[in-house]
């Protein structure tokens, strides 16, 4: 029997699937009620973390944060067998990731950070990606599990907490994405262009699918010949705020990147490739 510790969509959804899969899970959710649905699954409900995980040499956990993963453990843990398997698929920090490894080894657990780029349709279905990194037999041990549950595990190495800052750069890259959409529906609605004109444009022009090779020319420090000089980016981006602004519309992603430009151009490098701006600190062109 496996025990799932959190049953919110991601973990609910989980617990389902694995149960579908034949698995037998213990349940527990700080809302009760949450837990109490997937009854009709075949889930069996404790009613506090200790009872759900005694007698388990697994235990999966998907709560909100670092703290409510030490809160979850430390209510646990009296109801923990030495050499019980804890898979936390928590969005952690690194530092926390790599403290519990620690802490719960000493005292004769195992403690593998895997946090995941999967939505409750995935947790459901077994597709998306699982990330892992730590101890190489950890991995090991615990990699058939996982990948019943997914559609992929990107494993990162034996560098404890890795995955962890690899979740965190993704849901970054996410956040920036979304702030992007907002700031092409603001100036859209600012200049008379439909959110529909914008699908349009996209059913035909897929930038995104440059992601990887700019991200590849950055790591490369690779910008003396520009495909868009930074000084006509920042030009650019300077009718993109006027153009929101005269329609009573504002676009702060699109503001904070023209910061950035223009402390580029402040050090000397107008003529670069603008994905300079990516790169990190470079010394002013003299």
């Amino acid at each position: 029997m496996i025990a799932f510790l959190g049953t919110g969509l991601l973990g609910g959804n989980f617990t389902r699937a694995l149960l579908a899969k034949g698995e037998q899970v213990r349940v527990w959710n700080r809302t009760i009620e949450k837990a109490k649905t997937l009854e009709q699954y075949g889930a069996v409900v404790a009613d506090s973390p200790a009872e759900a995980v005694k007698g388990m040499s697994r235990v999966h956990i998907v709560v909100s944060d670092d703290a409510a993963v030490e809160e979850v453990l430390a209510n646990a843990e009296q109801g923990l067998t030495p050499g019980t398997i804890i898979i936390d698929h928590t969005t952690t920090t690194v530092e926390g990731a790599i403290k519990r490894t620690e802490q719960l080894k000493a005292k004769g657990y195992t403690y593998v950070h895997v946090p995941v780029f999967m939505g409750p349709a995935n947790a459901l279905d077994s597709t998306g990606y699982m990330l892992i990194s730590g101890d190489h037999a950890v991995a090991q041990q615990v990699m058939p599990w996982l990948e019943t549950m997914t559609g992929q595990v990107l494993n990162y190495g034996d560098t404890t907490g890795k995955a962890a800052g690899v979740k965190l750069i993704g849901n970054l890259f996410l956040l920036a994405l979304t702030g992007g959409i907002s700031d092409m529906l603001s100036l859209g609605s600012a200049v008379g262009v439909t959110g529909q004109d914008i699908a349009t444009l996209f059913d035909a022009w897929n930038p995104g699918a440059s992601t990887p090779a700019r991200l590849h020319r950055v790591l490369k420090n690779n910008f003396d010949h520009p495909s868009w000089e930074l000084q006509m980016a920042r030009k650019d981006a300077r009718l993109m705020i006027q153009e929101a602004a005269r329609g009573g519309k504002t676009i702060p992603a699109t503001e904070a990147i023209a910061r950035q430009m223009d402390e580029w151009i402040a050090k000397g490098y107008a003529n670069k490739d603008w994905m300079i701006v990516a790169s990190g600190a470079l010394p002013p062109i003299s």
